[in-house]
């Protein structure tokens, strides 16, 4: 269902302040029937901030977490796990890597099994019926950094693929870079799609985009994803608006101590 137009451009401005007059533009142009660019950059890393940060507490790391608040209509708290994310991120395939990206994502540990999520949210948006999941976990810098590295080099190692889904289905998938503002010490984005089919035989397809931002020890993982418009301003903006919480809450840390 299409949001009435003056809805749209609220979210849309909503949006719009958290970021650039670049992205607000693209932001509130109407979206076209092509595919999304796969070709955007990474930006450079920051320099890496001191090492010496305590570790944040419950309250601090869930305090740097967006809600539907920060974002604006449509944004909900979440209803649950999507129908998409077993029907489409339960899937199998011969690449190694790729194989390892799914797994990722199904399980939604972008930073490994080991790496104990301090604060997590989910938001739904109604309007074009995706969801959004940001995490904030306490991570060594080098771990962080080495999920950086690996997702940096899928883009060239899973550019195209195919997976095998529970039900049998075959899905053609394409990964690419996704730019990111230039904030924390380092960061990457990718955008997953995945090309099917419904069950009339219509063709459909499945975006997902993927961020990982590290500010010290310390990192936020997104996943926006969904059926419907997926817009890259959302991802950016939600990792430019917590990374700049997240480094000022450490910044307090460190003064407080």
């Amino acid at each position: 269902m299409t949001p009435p137009p003056a809805r749209t451009l609220a979210a849309a401005l909503t949006l719009c302040a958290l970021l650039t007059a670049t992205a607000c533009s693209a932001l509130t142009t109407p979206p076209t029937a092509e595919k999304p660019d796969l070709a955007a950059t990474t930006p450079t890393p920051h320099p890496k901030s001191p090492a010496a940060t305590p570790d944040l507490t419950q309250a601090q790391a869930q305090a740097t977490l967006l809600t539907e608040v920060d974002l604006g209509e449509p944004w909900t708290p979440t209803q649950g796990a999507a129908t998409w994310h077993d029907a489409v991120l339960k899937a199998t395939t011969k690449k190694r890597d790729c194989q390892r990206l799914f797994d990722t994502l199904y399980s939604e540990e972008l930073f490994g099994a080991d790496a104990r999520p301090r604060a997590v949210v989910g938001l739904d948006d109604d309007w074009n019926e995706t969801q959004l999941r940001q995490q904030v976990v306490a991570h060594p810098a080098a771990d962080v950094d080495r999920t950086l590295a690996w997702l940096k080099k899928l883009p060239k190692k899973c550019a195209r693929f195919t997976v095998k889904t529970a039900r049998g289905d075959l899905h053609d998938v394409e990964v690419g870079k996704a730019a990111l503002p230039e904030v924390g010490d380092a960061r990457q984005g990718l955008r997953v799609l995945v090309w099917g089919e419904t069950a009339d035989g219509e063709p459909a397809a499945f975006t997902l985009d993927v961020a990982v931002v590290r500010v010290g020890d310390d990192a936020i993982g997104l996943t926006h994803g969904g059926f419907g418009e997926v817009a890259p301003e959302v991802a950016q903006a939600v990792v430019q608006l917590g990374a700049q919480r997240l480094t000022e809450v450490r910044r307090k840390g460190r003064v407080e101590v």
